[in-house]
């Protein structure tokens, strides 16, 4: 059985200045990875975390492993299921877009085009604006029950706010843009067990 261990956070400068000796692991989307990641970080998407458990315990016991994503949401809850099952990693404050704010270059896969993926949140947003824009106009043309679209994503909203989560965000990361091909997890957990 193992223990738990307490999830840490490292600042933009503390993880920078270490960089070299980490393993970094990105658990956003393929999409989101490809727009710019941590010079060196690999992508494992949240969704695949789980099964990439026994390479990551292994990288664990061979180096520091931060975590990362987009605003530091993702990582925290990567974290929390690594603490799970007694493999300590650390988080970093703000994710990759305090690190880009802070100046620090994002490495980007060069046979990506510059605009490769939308991140989670545009993805997001456009969603919930679609769907509310659909369902006022179908409750304007067709009948008023549409509205209920509208109301239903703003209630969503309001709970994703409240509890941290994002169940529109975990829908969206199932579509298969979001989702990396096996080959590229296979090949990210190779690279894992060499680290």
């Amino acid at each position: 059985m193992s223990i738990p261990v307490t999830p840490v956070t490292l600042g933009i400068d503390q993880a920078r200045s270490r960089l070299h000796e980490l393993t970094v692991i990105d658990v956003r989307t393929p999409g989101e990875y490809a727009s710019g990641h941590l010079p060196g970080a690999l992508n494992i998407p949240l969704d695949s975390l789980r099964s990439a458990l026994p390479e990551i315990r292994a990288a664990a016991g061979r180096a520091d492993v931060l975590v990362v994503c987009a605003s530091g949401n993702r990582s925290r809850n990567a974290c929390a299921l690594l603490a799970e099952h007694g493999t300590a990693a650390a988080t970093l404050v703000g994710g990759t877009k305090a690190w880009a704010a802070a100046g620090h270059d994002l490495q980007r896969p060069a046979a990506c085009a510059p605009r490769s993926g939308w991140s989670m949140e545009r993805q997001v947003r456009l969603t919930a604006g679609t769907l509310v824009l659909t369902g006022l106009a179908l409750g304007q043309a067709v009948h008023p029950a549409f509205l209920l679209i509208s109301a239903g994503v703003a209630g969503g909203l309001v709970f994703s706010a409240l509890t941290d989560t994002c169940g529109m965000a975990a829908l969206l990361a199932r579509l298969p843009h979001n989702r990396p091909r096996t080959t590229d997890l296979t090949a990210t957990l190779a690279a894992l067990r060499t680290r």
